[in-house]
């Protein structure tokens, strides 16, 4: 026997009964939750990173015990359920393809022979995009929106930056040239300098911030993609950090052991060994 979507339904349910369910499910609402479907989401990522695929099954499973989740309160709460989601889920991605739906259904197809570039796509899933969000603070009759409100608030820092700033490019505030980012970049690390000197903790935060901030600006212009950038950067240090720790080993020593001479010297010899 294999369980089906309806079973995760009803297990959900189960686990969520005010009499018979789970303790800790019981007392958790949407913003509890949150931190761990941003850690299931990271799990999927890294699963695939490893391209470790039959993990990655696992981690999907429990990624969509988040939606199931989330679906479950909002049923409670008469919000909404997981059969709405779905079907919202379809009817806009239906509605943004319409180079694949022409009619607006799902049985729709277009001819074989009419062909379509990808930055036909692309022109027509900003159109649609545009028009959705436009639709959507009309009936909802929101308070003003501003243009930069588009990237989502609960992004990680370092992607929210990235889409900051090319949220803000769109309309022209940006730099022209990669060297006027550089010489940016050269200002920002003095100024850290300076609150160093000062010692002013407050100060070396906001300055610090800065100096990121200007590094993931420096990284679009470059068209290369920071959060990548830094992973791959992260897996690096974890190799190379690891050989050090397997050579300690072989001399029956562990790092508590070993000076910082010592660890710096292997450190020099991963790099040598290509550890990256």
């Amino acid at each position: 026997m294999k369980y089906t979507t309806e079973d995760l339904l009803y297990l959900m349910q189960r686990l969520r009964d005010p009499e018979l369910g789970c303790p800790w499910d019981i007392k958790q609402s949407y913003r509890t939750i949150v931190p761990h479907t941003i850690e299931e989401a990271y799990e999927v990522a890294d699963a695939i990173a490893k391209q470790d695929y039959e993990h990655l099954e696992e981690e999907l499973g429990d990624l969509l015990f988040q939606v199931i989740f989330y679906a479950q309160l909002a049923k409670e709460e008469s919000r909404f359920n997981f059969e709405s989601i779905v079907n919202r889920l379809v009817e806009k991605l239906i509605r943004r393809h319409p180079h694949v739906f022409p009619e607006g259904t799902l049985s729709s197809q277009r001819s074989p022979e009419e062909q379509i570039s990808e930055q036909q796509i692309a022109a027509s899933w900003e159109k649609i995009k545009t028009l959705e969000k436009q639709q959507a603070a009309s009936v909802k009759n929101k308070q003003e929106q501003y243009f930069i409100d588009e990237v989502p608030v609960g992004l990680p820092a370092l992607i929210k930056a990235y889409k900051l700033q090319k949220q803000a490019s769109k309309v022209g505030f940006d730099w022209d040239e990669v060297k006027l980012v550089i010489a940016k970049l050269k200002e920002e690390l003095t100024e850290l300098e300076t609150e160093l000197e000062v010692d002013n903790q407050h100060n070396i935060e906001a300055e610090l911030g800065d100096l990121l901030f200007c590094c993931v600006n420096l990284a679009r212009h470059l068209n290369v993609n920071p959060e990548q950038a830094l992973e791959q950067t992260n897996n690096k240090f974890i190799k190379r950090f690891s050989w050090i720790e397997q050579q300690l080993t072989k001399q029956d020593k562990t790092l508590m052991d070993a000076t910082l001479s010592e660890m710096d010297w292997l450190w020099n010899q991963a790099k040598e060994n290509n550890q990256n």
